[in-house]
């Protein structure tokens, strides 16, 4: 299938072009800097359109009209024109409903649309917010995002203001769903995204505050509670920098071991590099919970009830890998028997804690 769209460079479109061109589809990208013949023969060859261009920061409101307005009519016209059915994605905008230059403008072209007989489908989006997306543009999330990860002041007029936000990866994923579908009517009544998640301004700057905090502490992964802060907090690691994670790296004659995350709610994931021959562990744990995971290399986990003295012995490889729960009660090491250096992902069930380790030595 060729499928045109229409502000290409933009931050959603640069996301739908992503996902199409996973998806192996021909992708036309239009956006300002293509020209009006490419436009004319990306409409007469494509077979959808997905129409994300448009003006919300013009100079003049007349630009408004152009740019929302005009330039949809133009796309209809130019299919029409081909003697075509062409179904349309519009990405409109919750503001259609207020009375407003940009809101009116993206109204009429919302109209034009409906009347083309066309199978179209209009979605109105709420605030939308992930990766990409322009700082200090258009967007509250945006913007406080990239300011509080570079510790730049935040403005916020009214922390009780609720917005409505919609998240880039799930407009994408339901346009794909559009794409996908075996017919395409289209729609008689406007579309909306969902989930649509509701924050106030002061929740939101809170939170990115928060989330800021702790990736820059030790432990780098905050408590998410939702799928909201899931989102957010992915949105907001997009703008911080590699210098701004601290990780606990502890290199010795055997290796090293390295902290990723920590997390009270969720524990501990740590990496484990060995040289061969090397073996590490030779300990128990009364309560805490581990699993090794190696991703590389040659390793054996040996295993033993202090009570018992019962063995369990896994061999595991990076070509075929195998989560290894290591059993509470049982000491417990890990030998890379490889010819290469093992690497071996290690979650523990909580930070570790000098004052309340619950780590006590002895040979397996």
């Amino acid at each position: 299938m060729k499928i045109l769209v229409t502000g290409a460079n933009g931050f959603i479109g640069k996301h739908m072009c992503l996902a199409l061109n996973r998806k192996e589809y021909q992708v036309f990208e239009y956006d300002l800097n293509s020209t009006p013949e490419e436009l004319n023969t990306y409409i007469e060859e494509a077979d959808f359109i997905i129409h994300l261009a448009g003006i919300n920061r013009p100079l003049t409101k007349e630009e408004f009209y152009d740019g929302n307005t005009n330039f949809t009519k133009k796309l209809v016209d130019l299919v029409k024109e081909h003697k075509k059915n062409t179904p349309i994605i519009m990405s409109s905008s919750i503001q259609a409903e207020l009375d407003n230059d940009y809101g009116k403008s993206k109204k009429m072209g919302e109209d034009y649309l409906f009347v083309s007989n066309l199978p179209v489908y209009i979605y109105r989006l709420s605030n939308v917010f992930g990766k990409w997306c322009r700082p200090n543009y258009n967007s509250a999330c945006a913007t406080f995002c990239y300011n509080i990860a570079h510790d730049l002041p935040i403005e916020i007029r009214d922390r009780s203001y609720v917005v409505h936000f919609n998240y880039v990866k799930d407009i994408v994923n339901e346009f794909m769903g559009i794409i996908e579908q075996k017919t395409h009517k289209g729609s008689p009544q406007i579309l909306k995204v969902e989930p649509t998640y509701d924050c106030s301004l002061g929740k939101l700057a809170d939170l990115l505050y928060y989330f800021k905090g702790e990736i820059e502490s030790e432990r780098h992964l905050p408590l998410l509670h939702n799928d909201f802060e899931i989102k957010l907090f992915i949105t907001m690691c997009d703008y911080m920098t590699s210098n701004d994670y601290s990780y606990n790296y502890a290199p010795d004659a055997r290796g090293y071991f390295e902290e990723i995350y920590k997390n009270e709610k969720y524990g501990q994931i740590s990496v484990n590099m060995a040289y061969p021959g090397i073996t590490k562990g030779g300990h128990y744990h009364t309560y805490k919970k581990e699993i090794f995971y190696t991703v590389k290399g040659e390793c054996e986990i040996k295993q033993r009830d202090i009570k018992t003295n019962d063995i369990v012995l896994d061999k595991v490889t990076g070509d075929n890998p195998n989560p290894i729960n290591i059993r509470v009660g049982y000491t417990h090491q890990i030998t890379n028997i490889g010819k290469t250096n093992s690497y071996t992902i290690m979650w523990i069930s909580e930070i570790y804690n000098p004052d309340t380790h619950d780590t006590y030595r002895e040979d397996v």
